[in-house]
């Protein structure tokens, strides 16, 4: 009976956290990435983003919400991801076009009864293009990219316990997202930035996980030029089941809320930002905590 238990608790764990971060089963794309003006992409240039991201939880909900209470959960994942961006002088539609590419770096643990693992590893791959928009009062952004499985990935469905940091199939994710400047002075800014993700067949497991949608976004003050302060959010949603033998007929989901503190360094051309977010609901996943600390360096 005791290992029943345990093999129980696990299976509903993995079911919840078998993605690249603990926080976002489904997605490929880990919400909280983005914050204040997250929908504006820059001015044509090269830059450098370094995302340092760190997710924290010590509650696993049901798909009601509701606490397990799972004995000795802890789900932590620390992620450095690199980024490149080159927004070029071309123009199409009256937009800026713009490529871009990342390569996550992470280490994710996991603690439940009968099982405490972490690992460090490359993670998936993800490249897209893009197109911008600066009209007056606003900052637009569409882009597609897609997300590829080059990370070490799960070999066996749940309950097989693993903290491989890669998914192990592809996503194409289209995005879209707007800023609103509020005063002509460009000092309020409100913005949202819509992610949507096509998840295929796992590679091992053979299981399809569901589509998914993530919102992020802002509202913020600019103060003294330099320093923006504002309040962040997203949600994420599982919006179809997962398909295939073994697959979790649940759907996550989870909302978040938080502050954030941006500052620009005008002469070293450097920005800086990092933003708390406090997950308010969750269901079929863990709710916890997401602390993002990005650096942005133009060349």
């Amino acid at each position: 009976m005791k290992t029943r238990i345990v093999r129980f608790v696990l299976t509903a764990v993995l079911l919840a956290l078998p993605g690249l971060l603990s926080a976002q089963p489904t997605a490929h794309y880990v919400p909280g990435s983005e914050g204040i003006k997250g929908a504006s992409l820059p001015p044509p240039g090269f830059y450098v983003r370094d995302y340092n991201l760190a997710y924290y939880a010590t509650r696993l909900n049901d798909a009601s919400g509701n606490n397990t209470h799972t004995p000795d959960f802890r789900a932590f994942t620390y992620a450095n991801v690199p980024r490149v961006i080159w927004i070029t002088d071309t123009q199409v539609l009256g937009g800026y076009v713009g490529v871009d590419a990342l390569i996550p770096f992470l280490y994710q643990s996991l603690r439940v009864p009968g099982y405490d693992h972490g690992t460090f590893g490359v993670g998936d791959f993800f490249a897209e293009s893009t197109i911008s928009w600066h009209p007056q009062q606003f900052d637009l952004a569409a882009g597609v990219g897609v997300w590829a499985p080059t990370g070490d990935s799960p070999t066996q469905p749940p309950p097989t316990p693993s903290t491989r940091v890669g998914l192990g199939y592809w996503t194409p994710m289209l995005t879209a997202g707007a800023t609103w400047y509020i005063d002509e002075e460009k000092t309020w800014a409100v913005s949202a930035l819509n992610r949507y993700e096509f998840n295929t067949e796992q590679r091992d497991t053979h299981i399809t996980p569901g589509q998914a949608y993530t919102l992020e976004w802002g509202a913020s003050k600019t103060v003294g030029k330099v320093v923006d302060l504002g309040v962040v959010g997203y949600f994420q949603q599982q919006v179809t089941t997962d398909s295939g033998t073994g697959a979790s007929p649940d759907r996550d989901r989870v909302v978040a809320i938080g502050p954030e503190i941006n500052v620009a360094f005008p002469k070293p051309m450097l920005f800086a930002s990092f933003r708390y977010n406090y997950e308010l609901m969750a269901q079929s996943r863990a709710q916890g905590h997401t602390f993002t600390l990005t650096l942005t360096k133009r060349f």
